[in-house]
């Protein structure tokens, strides 16, 4: 925590404090949409896609994984790929979570890993440290275990422009989630494997969130997806997968 953080800590505590807990009894617990959270698709070289991450990885605040980043990023992808394609991802999930998570998964080998955690890390008030730590191991799980060949790293959306939040609980938790995308964009930089993918501010409007004022809607879902298969046809065009038979 950096020293800005710790002044607002310390002089506005209680207030948010209070405020953490006003958010959490009023802002409406939206379900992971229905559908499958794993496929096959597409047709043409074989790119085999996981998709790890929290909340927003899963979907909440689309009514059905069609209509949220699993199903737009398969349906994004199939036109150039045979894709087959699992979304590992739950309401809550911290970095830590998934990593405890993925150790349990059986090794199985990816050529494409898009991620979406910091959300609850931030919200947690775990540490800048801490999470940094965690982003490395995940990284090297991802290549390592699961021989992925590209990591495309989700930044954090822009919370300080969330409705549900009010100030100035908006405004720390906000300032928190840029630290914490900036020292993503940092480690996505310096690893040949990754890249960071930013959910700025052209990305998340606020008026295409979900009705809670929290998670994205449909619309955000479509121009990530989209983005997210931008970065992946460009790399594997670079290094050509084999076909599936």
């Amino acid at each position: 925590m950096n020293l800005r953080h710790l002044i607002a800590t310390a002089a506005l505590g209680p207030v948010l404090l209070a405020q953490g807990r006003r958010v959490r009894r009023r802002v409406p617990a939206l379900p992971e949409p229905e559908g499958p959270r794993e496929g096959e698709c597409g047709s043409g070289p074989a790119l085999r896609l996981l998709i790890v991450g929290d909340s927003a990885a899963a979907g909440v605040g689309a009514r059905t994984q069609d209509e949220a980043l699993s199903g737009q990023l398969a349906v994004s992808l199939a036109p150039t790929f045979r894709v087959r394609w699992k979304l590992l991802a739950f309401t809550g999930a911290t970095t830590g979570d998934m990593l405890d998570h993925l150790r349990r998964e059986a090794a199985t080998d990816y050529d494409v890993v898009l991620t979406s955690l910091g959300v609850n890390d931030v919200t947690g008030r775990h540490s800048l440290a801490t999470w940094r730590r965690q982003q490395r191991e995940l990284v090297a799980l991802l290549t390592g275990r699961f021989h992925a060949g590209q990591v495309l790293l989700s930044g954090l959306p822009p919370m300080h422009r969330f409705p549900a939040l009010p100030q100035p609980l908006r405004w720390y938790v906000g300032s928190r989630a840029r630290d914490f995308d900036h020292a993503l964009e940092e480690l996505a930089g310096g690893l040949a494997c990754c890249e960071f993918l930013g959910l700025g501010h052209e990305m998340m409007d606020v008026s295409a969130m979900a009705s809670d004022g929290f998670h994205p809607g449909p619309p955000i879902y479509a121009v990530w997806a989209q983005e997210a298969a931008r970065r992946i046809i460009h790399r594997q065009s670079q290094h050509p997968t084999e076909p599936i038979t």
